[in-house]
Order: structure tokens, then C-alpha cells, then sequence
């Protein structure tokens, strides 16, 4: 069984006092950042981010060594990770935001994406939907009546963008090329442009995020979100492809991300 805890927050439980977790690096993105709502989305991925490995790691979380590089230009904006010795480190973590929503997943048992899509954010669905779902799955899209479209293409998106930030590659990856199953069934990933085992194939569950109460806001379940978790494989499974298992492979461990947020003062 994979393990995975999954935290959540809002924009509004953002305070001033979380400013001594941040590293200079964090700090400084964090100050060149002109949008109030995009501030506190980065202070709050970053500060829950360290108080929940600070926890796993027994360390203070202003002390939890963190990395960014980007893999094109070495640019101190790539996926975050653990900065240890440790090949592979003992957690990985996800940070995602959509709207006032922000999630870190964290799991020691591999590789782990996370994504949420906030449905009232505006998008051109027809145009997106070109761009990153395969044939099989735009015909399927076009296949629903048109008011479905939207949050139909949202539960593939996520569940794509979360097979993504799991193998760390980002858009890198030919979005036409990884193909999932369609919203309507169990999450799982039915082809990718990777060969394992250097990429093993993700495991996937879809998250409920009803009635889930944050400081500022109440979600409903209208908003999608996704978490993949990718465990290295050995002997035989290690050459397949196809459909991975589904959400009963992948244990999530809830957190209350604004409680854990409000429980931090100087």
C-alpha cells in the first residue's frame, strides 16, 4: 500500500509570521512577486510544504533543506525537493494551487504529483483540450454534451498533470502521448510516451474535496484533483505498460493544512 498525506489551505490562511520558514531564495520570490493573491499562494505552498516534512524529518521546518533546479536552465525554479544525500530522498512532496486553493502531498513510498483545478476559473476547453488529450480521449470529450465538457476535461487534465509533476518532467512530456482513463471511470494511465523502469508507471486516485472547510472558503466536490504516486518496480512488472491499478493501491492520509498553518507563531 502507498501512503500519501494531503494537505490543504486557502489563500486566507496566509500570515505575516510564516515569513521565517522561507529560506533567501524563497524569501526573495516571494518579495518579487507583484500579485497579493499570487503571494500568498507561494507563501503558503512554501510554508506547509515545511511544516509537514519538518514534521516527517524531525526537524524545524525553517531548517527542512529544500532545492529548486529547473533540469533547462539550472534556474532556481524547478520542482522542489528534499536537498539530502539520500538517493532516492526519504519523502517527496507536491505542492499545487487553483484559485483561493493550495495542496501539498507528501509520501515516502515514491514519487508523488498532485493537482486541483478550481472550475470557475475561466478556459477555453475546445483549445485546451487540442493541445493536451489524445484522439481517443477528444473524441470522448466531444462525445458529451456540451455543458459536460468542462469538467470533464478537468478531471482528465488533473489526473494527466498530476502523472506529470510525479515523474518531474513538467509539460516536457508530450501531452497527446500520455492518455489517461475518462472522467467517468477509476483513475488510471493507459499509455505514456516513457519507457519504464527509469519511469515507472504512476498509480492514481482521484480526491474528494467536499464539504472540505478552510479558513476562507468552503469547497465543494465540483473541483477536481488528482494525486500519483510513482513506486520503482523490479522483475517482470518492470517492463509493462498499459493501465496501472487504481485508487486502491494509494492510501490518502488527510491533514488540515489551515490548522497546521494557524498553529505556527512566533
Amino acid at each position: 500500500m502507498i501512503s500519501v498525506q494531503v494537505a490543504w489551505a486557502g489563500l486566507g490562511d496566509a500570515h505575516a509570521d510564516l515569513l521565517t520558514l522561507l529560506d533567501p531564495v524563497e524569501r526573495g520570490r516571494h518579495e518579487e512577486t507583484a500579485a497579493p493573491a499570487d503571494r500568498a499562494r507561494f507563501l503558503v505552498g512554501c510554508a506547509l510544504s515545511r511544516l509537514l516534512l519538518g514534521e516527517l524529518l524531525d526537524l524545524p521546518p525553517a531548517d527542512v533543506p529544500l532545492r529548486r533546479v529547473c533540469p533547462r536552465c539550472g534556474g532556481p525554479h524547478g520542482k522542489v525537493r528534499l536537498d539530502v544525500p539520500d538517493d532516492p530522498a526519504p519523502y517527496d512532496f507536491s505542492v499545487t494551487h487553483s484559485g483561493a486553493l493550495v495542496g501539498v502531498a507528501v509520501s515516502p513510498d515514491g514519487a508523488v504529483g498532485l493537482d486541483v483545478e478550481d472550475v470557475d476559473v475561466p478556459l477555453d476547453v475546445d483549445a485546451a483540450a487540442r493541445t493536451a488529450l489524445s484522439g481517443s480521449e477528444l473524441a470522448a470529450l466531444h462525445a458529451l454534451p456540451p455543458a459536460e465538457r468542462h469538467p470533464a476535461f478537468l478531471r482528465v487534465w488533473t489526473r494527466k498533470e498530476a502523472v506529470l509533476k510525479a515523474l518531474g518532467v513538467g509539460l516536457r512530456l508530450p501531452l497527446r502521448g500520455l492518455e489517461v482513463s475518462p472522467p467517468e471511470a477509476p483513475p488510471a494511465l493507459l499509455a505514456w510516451p516513457l519507457a519504464p523502469p527509469a519511469h515507472p508507471a504512476p498509480h492514481l486516485t482521484d480526491l474528494r474535496l467536499s464539504d472540505l472547510r478552510l479558513a476562507d472558503l468552503l469547497v465543494d466536490g465540483v473541483h477536481p484533483a488528482t494525486v500519483a504516486t510513482t513506486v520503482p518496480e523490479t522483475g517482470a512488472a518492470a517492463g509493462a505498460r498499459g493501465a496501472v491499478s487504481g485508487p486502491g493501491d494509494l492510501r490518502v492520509v488527510p491533514r488540515d493544512g489551515s490548522a497546521i498553518l494557524a498553529a505556527h507563531s512566533r
